[in-house]
């Protein structure tokens, strides 16, 4: 369709070129001309998704997605750094000279800026497509008749290609987005009662989230493995912690950590009879389990204690000492298990958590966001530090980091479609502070706050 469209416009061509200079006199002004140099991409930075010619579309918000970060002035600014670095490297590469670790070291960055320029080169390349067809289009102005129908091809070929370098525009940002080494790592996920507030219902509700990601680990196809599961009175929950492996798991799921608050009355009791509602509180906590590390620990620094299993009773299961409890002296953390009968068994799978629990904190010493992450995500578990309130009185789930509300909380409770477009909501916010954090970084300018305009 659209080679048979750009057929139909070379053919066209030839009688705007003749309409447009017959109605000027022949003169030296009439006809049309390609405007293409440097300012191409100046004039056409504001193109959003707004109006184009006779085709309207909904006006975005500011900064509503990434790809209105591109008319930032420093992501500009970055932007163009980067460009002017790809450029010199590859200049610099072409010379024979260069010694063999050299050419290494600027070959890896070569490749890391590559992605990054060939969208910027077809950026540039569909903004010089659009100026001739605006020329064409205005060239074309006030025709009659035999030039209605090429009018009307433009217009059609303005807004598509319009569309397309928005499309372009945010995979340019997504391609400045930061990565993290550790998106594609299996992750190990606890889930903590709240001890500050509402007792029975943050049992039940800890519970109800260990429900809720077990549901999205089987709406996304990644394994669950259960390491640990503390039961409570009345069908709640203590403490839980799982294996997940899959696909980016850590990706989707390393912002779900931190202090979940719940809202609801209860279904027995006086306070069911009288509607009042209660508060209570439960901790996520997200640790990546990369594919490759290793963590030395010598069995000196460890302290080994047996237990019997809490919970329901149950033939042998709490009547011997098979529950297990590590402590890693030197630090203070512990792990412990009690999920099998198998006192060997919740060793090994003691060993497994303290080990993830270890290298979260030898990865902390290397970067102060790391050294703080389970310190931040467990808190003091009170509602101050809330980052998700599920209130099931008005059936509602806000993320309080974004402002992300949405409806029908018991089926957002199944782990689903739900959960999942809360927390792409939550990580393109975070890729848009990422970037702008690396931006300022490098340009030593202070980036406007993500709900800001740009302009």
């Amino acid at each position: 369709m659209l080679v048979n469209r750009w057929f139909r416009l070379c053919t066209l061509c030839s009688r705007v070129v003749y309409s447009s200079r017959g109605r000027r006199g022949g003169g030296g002004g009439g006809g049309w001309r390609t405007l293409t140099g440097g300012h191409t991409s100046l004039k056409y930075a504001n193109i959003t998704e707004g109006q184009h010619w006779g085709t309207v579309v909904p006006k975005r918000l500011c900064h509503s997605n990434l790809g209105d970060l591109y008319k930032n002035e420093s992501v500009q600014r970055y932007l163009q750094q980067l460009m002017e670095e790809f450029r010199d490297l590859s200049k610099k590469l072409q010379h024979a000279y260069l010694s063999e670790s050299d050419r290494k070291v600027l070959m890896k960055r070569h490749t890391e800026l590559l992605p990054l320029a060939n969208v910027f080169e077809t950026i540039e390349q569909a903004l010089k497509d659009l100026e001739e067809v605006l020329s064409l289009l205005h060239s074309s102005a006030g025709t009659k008749d035999e030039d209605e129908q090429l009018t009307q091809l433009l217009k059609e070929e303005e807004a598509q290609m319009s569309r397309q370098i928005l499309s372009f525009r945010k995979d340019l940002i997504k391609a400045l987005v930061p990565s993290d080494p550790l998106d594609s790592s299996n992750i190990l996920l606890e889930v903590v009662s709240g001890r500050t507030t509402g007792g029975d219902i943050c049992q039940q509700f800890t519970r109800e989230m260990f429900d809720m990601y077990q549901g999205f680990a089987s709406y996304k196809n990644w394994d669950f493995e259960v390491l640990n599961y503390t039961p409570a009175e009345y069908g709640g929950l203590h403490h839980a912690a799982v294996r997940i492996a899959g696909e980016n798991v850590y990706r989707h799921l390393k912002h779900e950590g931190g202090t979940h608050r719940v809202q609801r009355i209860p279904e027995v009791g006086l306070s069911s009879r009288m509607q009042r509602i209660h508060t209570g509180t439960m901790t996520v906590i997200i640790l990546p389990q990369p594919v490759e590390f290793d963590v030395h620990i010598d069995p000196k620094d460890l302290r080994i204690d047996t237990f019997r299993s809490r919970g329901a009773g149950g033939q042998s299961v709490n009547t011997t000492d098979s529950a297990v409890r590590i402590v890693h002296l030197p630090t203070g953390i512990s792990a412990e298990c009690q999920q099998t009968r198998s006192q060997l068994q919740n060793r090994d799978t003691a060993m497994r958590v303290l080990r993830a629990r270890l290298y979260q904190s030898m990865m902390g010493k290397e970067t102060e966001q790391r050294h703080t992450a389970r310190k931040q995500q467990v808190g003091t578990r009170s509602q101050s530090e809330r980052i998700r309130t599920y209130n099931f009185s008005q059936d509602r789930v806000t993320d309080h980091r974004t402002g992300y509300v949405t409806r029908d909380i018991k089926e957002f409770m199944r782990g689903g479609e739900g959960l999942y477009d809360l927390i792409s909501d939550v990580l393109k916010h975070a890729e848009m502070e990422a970037l702008l954090e690396v931006v300022e970084s490098r340009s030593g300018l202070k980036p406007p706050e993500p709900g800001q305009s740009a302009d």
